[in-house]
């Protein structure tokens, strides 16, 4: 029987991440994967596949304003649906193979096979061809993810009525998709196949798409994908999704009470994630599950099990694959007798559409809920001499303050490189700084990051230079 000091279940960049940093840690470390395939939903179906479409659907697009730039292409120019996904695939493969670099430089034990409990020191390894193994275990961490959720009257045939992850690989552009949610993931994809020449309609039962980000991004990037020609039906319920042939036809009940009725060739299911844990038989470690799927938790990520931990997407709070990578090494280093600290307030959200969208902190609606004195500053991308040299214009950075300290509390931004603009707020927020220290702070120009210094001297005494 193989013994360890520590064993993850599950290998998404939780799981993973978290292996590396035991083995850093000198503990004897294991990982159990019940795909062929190590990454989990992140690396294989997730983030780095949509990102790798939304990448070459971005080219396509931008071929259509060469002209602008003085750049005439003669011919046609065609998709090669094909072609671009088996790129994404390549794509995968090799960060997939990267993650297995990883386990054996670190002496990381890979077992595949599907992991469940045997006692909260045990775990059962069942193999593809119904083989089983036991490992014996100090400490386990459980990282076994999400899945995509549905809606409990829509039936999921993975054919025309799709989830994220047969959106992935399509072997058609669709004529109309209608999407079912207008979160990240739902838009993301949307952007990949509005680019590609599809008609794209977005169903979102809230008041307005991605909305669990600050009003006004959603504002703005519902503004710009209109221009783009994506149409949005928010505060619609959907009634039902049904099949006939290749019609796939959404019904969905706007604020009036009234029907409205899409029909497309195929409807993305986009309402969501799930934590999994099934197959995980949490019970026989003593390992206490919510009423949401969710494994329970306390502030160091143990479970009701003392040897146990959990982490990602099947604990509480968002699911982003770079928190679950901060809580997997929060654990190895508490297994350590080290005392890490999360700030969950500082973990960035971004969805990569383009223009980009990213925040971290609080937004003006949790300002103003909570009843706290805060101070705005705005600073658009028009203005931004880089953002007119490109000509990505759409956008906007917004920083908000603390009115009496001019701490900074929150920052939003929707533009040109946004995903990667957001690190310098984190940074500024996690020393807290305050807007006028960002202000002071020296940007070279022309950068897109001069909007964020541009924002801070908004906030401060509505000091902003070039607007």
């Amino acid at each position: 029987m193989s013994q360890f000091d520590v064993t993850i279940i599950g290998s998404g960049p939780g799981g993973y991440v978290s292996a590396i940093r035991c083995a850093q840690l000198g503990f004897k470390t294991a990982i159990i994967e019940k795909y062929s395939t190590l990454g989990g939903t992140c690396l294989n179906v997730g983030c780095i596949p949509s990102k790798a479409l939304l990448a070459s659907s971005h080219h396509y697009e931008e071929l259509q304003h060469f002209a602008d730039h003085g750049i005439e292409v003669s011919g046609e120019v065609k998709v090669n649906l094909e072609k671009m996904i088996a790129r994404k695939q390549a794509v995968v493969d090799q960060t997939s193979g990267g993650v297995k670099y990883l386990m054996d430089k670190n002496n990381i034990t890979v077992f595949n096979g599907v992991g469940s409990f045997e006692s909260a020191t045990s775990v059962k390894v069942t193999k593809e061809d119904g083989s089983s193994e036991i490992i014996e275990s100090k400490n386990i961490i459980i990282a076994t993810g999400s899945k995509p959720s549905s809606l409990p009257f829509i039936k999921l045939d993975k054919d025309r009525i799709i989830t994220s992850t047969e959106a992935l690989k399509l072997k058609e552009v669709p004529k109309h998709l209608v999407i079912i949610g207008g979160g990240v993931i739902g838009i993301e994809l949307g952007q990949v196949y509005l680019r590609l020449g599809a008609q794209v309609s977005v169903v979102e039962f809230m008041d307005r798409i991605i909305p669990g980000m600050d009003a006004a991004l959603s504002k703005e990037l519902t503004k710009v994908l209109k221009k783009q020609g994506m149409k949005f039906y928010t505060s619609h319920k959907v009634q039902s999704v049904e099949r006939t042939g290749d019609v796939v036809t959404v019904n969905a009940e706007n604020a009036k009470g009234e029907i409205i009725t899409l029909e497309g060739d195929y409807s993305l299911v986009s309402v969501g994630r799930r934590p999994y844990t099934d197959g995980l038989n949490a019970e026989k470690a003593g390992v206490k599950v919510t009423d949401r799927g969710q494994i329970e938790v306390n502030d160091h990520l143990q479970t009701s099990a003392s040897n146990v931990y959990a982490i990602g997407d099947v604990v509480r709070g968002a699911m982003l694959a770079h928190k679950a990578e901060e809580e997997g090494v929060m654990v190895a280093e508490i297994l350590a007798g080290q005392k890490p600290h999360i700030d969950y307030n500082l973990i960035p959200g971004v969805v990569y559409t383009w223009p980009e969208v990213a925040a971290v902190g609080k937004t003006e609606e949790q300002l103003k809920a909570d009843g706290v004195a805060y101070k705005a500053g705005s600073f658009p991308f028009k203005a931004l001499g880089r953002a007119r040299a490109g000509g990505d214009t759409d956008g906007f950075v917004k920083i908000l303050a603390d009115a009496k300290t001019d701490e900074v509390l929150g920052v939003h931004m929707i533009g040109a490189r946004c995903a990667d603009l957001i690190a310098e707020a984190v940074t500024a927020m996690e020393f807290r700084a305050s807007a006028e220290d960002i202000s002071r702070m020296s940007h070279a120009h022309p950068t897109f990051a001069e909007a964020i210094k541009e924002a801070a001297l908004a906030a401060t005494d509505n000091r902003a230079l070039h607007v």
